[in-house]
């Protein structure tokens, strides 16, 4: 299929432009890899994670929430196979001095940055940020920023069961930060130094492992088609034998087809026992389980689901983004799905005299949890565009004939359509719309 005409520049001037997201340190020249979240970011990252975590909640399945630190012992990591197998191939130009993933480039050809064709040897580049622990230095000081949140889950699995007096099967699901070197950060969001990961560990018997596995492949795939993505634009992709990790018995991924190709959304993998069998052999702590039906102690099988939410972010905004004629002039709009907006509504005045008034409407709409914005400067006209640029569902006018008929006028995002309604429709009219995630009491 033919990609979507948005550029990635595009998208990267409007996050600067709205305020999703910034270069971190811009102003000391940035740290590539590395980006700071700015106000309409922040709104449209926990709207993900709201729909994530209902998602999550709508299959009928036993699920607990965790939430693990970003730091983890060496052990750990040894355990988990991290410190042995977590490498990228790294290869340098020896005339302009940059350095590649030597996946990412042809060696037999130039460098395509100075276009001399010379070479190092390939050689294995650990992915971990180490640092260490304490004052003291010394090996048993040594710990690493997680490079993914599952291994705190695994660590954790039986005091997590414990506690939460839950049953195989269930799951364990986490969000949070993890940290990855990578040799080359790209396509701004897509790869980075420093990012956000939704997973869920579905822990189950081995005999239900493949049953599960297709049951998360079909509701990962429906959870991306509800926030409004396009269906001929994700695919589910089975990984080859020699693609999969160390870990791995089954990869599929979620894939979603970026200006740059079909490019991985969500992993979603048959972990089997590893992780638990080496946790259990590096600590010397049983985290087996105890089968009442057969009497028999077992190392449950796992099931992962795997989401970045930077990347979900940057896939939202690629589907969302629209340039379309109005008249004479182009008008840019995120035609992103009414749930997950960061702004649900935003609330203008036509002259002076209606600002108190629209305040009012305001915050009324704020004090019931709905996230809202209002504008009382400039023409209508730009107030609305800028309302569409940032995805905003439907712009409410107090003007001069609301002091009169105590009504509004509401225009909705996509159509540009308009309408009359009363005071009292208008936070139920944005509830309807944007659904229960925008309201507190609903």
């Amino acid at each position: 299929m033919e990609a979507k005409q948005t550029s990635l520049d595009q998208i990267v001037a409007l996050c600067k432009r709205r305020g999703f997201v910034y270069q971190s340190a811009e102003i000391y020249g940035g740290l590539n890899g590395v980006y700071d979240i700015g106000p309409l970011g922040v709104l449209l990252k926990e709207q993900i994670r709201n729909a994530w975590k209902r998602s999550l909640a709508t299959l009928d399945l036993d699920i607990v929430m965790f939430e693990g630190a970003l730091l983890g012992p060496e052990a750990l990591w040894n355990a988990s196979g991290h410190t042995t197998n977590f490498h990228d191939p790294l290869v340098d130009c020896l005339n302009c001095k940059h350095r590649f993933r030597a996946d990412d480039i042809d060696l037999a050809a130039a460098c395509p940055r100075c276009g001399i064709q010379q070479w190092t040897e390939v050689r294995e580049f650990h992915l971990m940020f180490k640092t260490s622990v304490g004052a003291a230095i010394s090996s048993q000081h040594i710990a690493y920023l997680r490079p993914e949140t599952a291994q705190s889950i695994f660590a954790n699995f039986k005091n997590i069961m414990t506690s939460s007096r839950i049953r195989i099967p269930f799951g364990i699901a986490q969000i949070g930060k993890a940290f990855r070197n990578e040799i080359t950060p790209k396509q701004f969001l897509f790869r980075m130094r420093e990012f956000e990961q939704m997973e869920i560990e579905w822990f189950c018997h081995e005999r239900d492992t493949v049953a599960f596995f297709d049951l998360w492949k079909g509701a990962r795939l429906a959870f991306y088609h509800h926030l409004g993505i396009s269906p001929a634009r994700l695919r589910l992709r089975a990984h080859e034998s020699q693609e999969l990790a160390h870990y791995s018995q089954a990869t599929t991924d979620v894939e979603y087809h970026f200006p740059f190709g079909w490019k991985e959304l969500e992993g979603i993998a048959c972990r089997g026992d590893f992780d638990l069998r080496q946790h259990s052999q590096h600590s010397g702590k049983d985290l087996r389980i105890f089968d009442e039906i057969t009497k028999e102690s077992f190392y449950p099988h796992v099931v992962e689901c795997s989401v970045g939410i930077d990347r979900l972010l940057l896939t939202l905004l690629f589907e969302a983004y629209e340039e379309e004629s109005v008249g004479d002039e182009t008008r840019v709009v995120l035609k992103l799905h009414p749930s997950i907006a960061p702004v649900s509504a935003a609330f203008l005045s036509l002259n002076k005299e209606h600002v108190a008034a629209t305040d009012t409407l305001y915050r009324t709409a704020r004090a019931q949890g709905i996230s809202v914005q209002v504008d009382h400067s400039g023409s209508i006209g730009k107030r609305y565009r800028r309302q569409d640029e940032i995805g905003t569902p439907v712009c409410i006018t107090y003007d001069f004939d609301s002091v009169h008929d105590h009504c509004v006028t509401i225009r909705f995002r996509d159509s540009m359509q308009q309408e009359r309604i009363p005071f009292n429709a208008i936070i139920p009219r944005i509830i309807t719309l944007c659904g229960n995630s925008s309201a507190k009491n609903n």
